[in-house]
């Protein structure tokens, strides 16, 4: 049922948090977050979940948008995380989220000189095929022209061969939305742009936290227990509850680029960079998706940003095995950075661990950071199970739940499609899925709810009011650059962004911007 959008259902939000004691609040709204509050709130706990800026605004949208085993830690010889990893790309292919994660050929190529050779990854492909039980799509090595058969845009000359295998992909700022959606239909009270501005204490035990809003609300969430998974500030987090934590991760940039290009390639390649690394080349959404880098960050994560420099280190690796024509500079429509958490140490950023990590305070702050985003639905137990058995109920097992995500399923569309166009339906199915004719429905009560907020791309200003209506979109970045797809396709012009401005007024839903 819909429910009345903007600055009045944010005061009820936070009415409700001043006025509620809670069980667990959860402080970070990625994919992690999203998914402790979900497991919590379904297994019976009364949760709280804030975020500082947008559901799934920093790490959980800025990923290579892949759900996979991680074929190049089988070098690392990270096996129990391909393993893991690998089975949950199955339960979120085929029950969770089979809507917004799809299956995705690949191609790894390999050149004279290269840092991979063919007999060695033949190997690894049959032991990652092995690891995911088969008989989860093709597996085979490919002479060159078979692989310039299979990507024609494959650069030949020095090709030897190919390793063709199967992984999937994901819409990453979806996904995450979807675990927040599911989490509130599971009572669970959620809020974005609210921050958390510190801690209190009773008995040496963490008791409550203050919550700053965007728009200048301040409340105090009374709560039995918090878990810290805000990402990139997992430590600053940390410090709120003891000043003197020593850091728990280090921070790694990975920046990618979106082009025009996924009619000219359908077959997703991993490019070996050196012994360690892999870049992507994916068709994703219509575009050509690329990156990404691993280098490690010390400055304000909220100011991690893509430089030229890292433009070009992109455009130059997807080089190795794409055209130069394809990949000038002048074609790139967007660029990103998100950060990774990743353990302290010693050594270079791309040789880290990609487990996750978990610390637990002297008061009881769960803090937990890093791992992969295809692993979520572990990391998120995981963390649950390290909370006192006061809250979490003695004797209780949580184990990571099958539930279809919201959306799951075939969309249904009136019979006569609400005039949309059949392009525009399938646009709708594979962002929605099973909830596509909700947003088609604005067309009957909105005028002008199909018109497109941008010729040259597909999203259309139901969209926008059904983001704004029903997932909590309150700024003009909240929409355009994770409700629909806008501003990856280089679209998010000021002229768009006007338009998407006036739409937010007019529902009372426009917050302040963000500082």
């Amino acid at each position: 049922m819909t429910v009345s959008s903007g600055k009045e259902r944010r005061a009820r939000t936070l009415e409700r948090l001043g006025g509620e004691s809670f069980d667990l609040l959860v402080v970070g709204a990625g994919i992690v977050g999203s998914r402790v509050a979900y497991e919590a709130a379904r297994n019976g706990l009364r949760v709280a979940l804030v975020d500082a800026g947008d559901f799934g605004g920093a790490t959980s949208s800025a990923s290579s948008k892949l759900i996979h085993g991680g074929l190049r830690y089988l070098r690392l010889l990270q096996l129990g995380l391909v393993r893991e990893a690998l089975a949950e790309r199955r339960a979120l292919l085929t029950r969770v989220a089979p809507h917004l994660v799809r299956r995705q050929p690949f191609l790894l190529p390999f050149y004279r000189g290269g840092p991979w050779h063919p007999v060695t990854v033949g190997a690894g492909l049959l032991l990652y095929a092995g690891l995911a039980g088969f008989g989860q799509g093709p597996v085979r090595m490919l002479g060159p022209g078979r692989a310039r058969a299979s990507a024609p845009l494959l650069r030949q000359d020095g090709l030897r061969a190919a390793g063709l295998f199967e992984d999937a992909q994901t819409d990453d700022a979806r996904l995450c939305l979807a675990t927040v959606t599911a989490a509130a239909e599971a009572g669970a009270a959620v809020l974005n742009h609210a921050a958390v501005t510190a801690f209190h204490h009773a008995r040496s035990a963490l008791r409550a936290a203050a919550v700053h809003s965007l728009e200048g609300a301040e409340v105090t969430v009374a709560c039995r227990a918090v878990v810290n998974a805000a990402g990139p500030w997992v430590d600053q987090v940390r410090r709120l509850d003891e000043p003197d934590a020593s850091p728990l991760v280090r921070l790694s940039k990975g920046i990618h680029l979106t082009l025009p290009g996924e009619e000219e390639l359908r077959t997703a390649l991993i490019i070996p960079v050196d012994r360690t690394r892999v870049s992507f080349a994916i068709p994703w959404q219509g575009l050509l998706l690329l990156g990404t880098t691993d280098t490690a960050y010390e400055g304000d994560p909220g100011r991690v940003e893509a430089t030229a420099e890292d433009v070009g280190t992109v455009l130059g690796e997807a080089g190795l095995a794409l055209p130069a024509a394809m990949l000038q500079p002048g074609r790139v429509r967007f660029r990103f950075a998100g950060l990774r958490a990743l353990p302290t140490g010693e050594g270079e950023t791309a040789q880290a661990s990609r487990e996750h990590r978990i610390a637990v305070s002297r008061t009881g702050l769960v803090s937990v950071a890093g791992g992969k985003l295809t692993t979520h639905r572990l990391i998120a137990v995981d963390a649950l199970r390290r909370l006192p058995p006061a809250v979490l109920g003695r004797g209780r097992s949580i184990r990571p739940d099958d539930t279809p995500l919201p959306g799951a399923g075939t969309p249904v569309f009136p019979p006569d499609g609400a005039g949309a166009d059949p392009e525009l339906r399938a646009h709708l199915a594979r962002i929605y899925g099973a909830r596509a004719g909700a947003v088609l429905a604005y067309a009957e009560r909105e005028p002008g709810a199909l018109e497109r907020i941008h010729p040259q791309g597909p999203d259309v200003l139901a969209q926008a009011a059904y983001a704004i209506d029903e997932e909590w979109a309150g700024t003009v970045e909240d929409l355009a650059r994770r409700r629909t797809t806008l501003s990856l396709r280089g679209l998010g012009g000021e002229e768009v962004r006007a338009r998407l401005q006036a739409l937010l007024v007019s529902k009372g839903a426009d917050l302040p911007q963000p500082s």
